[in-house]
């Protein structure tokens, strides 16, 4: 992987995680509300739920 390819999924990951809360900021508010008050553990599998399956797919891509 070159720092080019980096960049470009750094930039994506920007732009989707920026679409949500510029497109409907009240909603975005209040999902952001409802997982304050989501356990830790549930927070942290979640999170890493997501990071097998970027990893799944980044295996399959390359």
């Amino acid at each position: 992987m070159d720092v080019q390819t980096l960049l470009l999924a750094i930039s994506i990951a920007f732009i989707l995680e920026g679409f949500f809360p510029a497109m409907f900021p009240n909603k975005w508010r209040a999902y952001v509300s409802k997982l304050s008050a989501e356990s830790t553990t549930n927070i942290r599998n979640t999170g890493l739920v997501i990071m097998v399956i970027g990893i799944v797919m980044l295996a399959l891509v390359k």
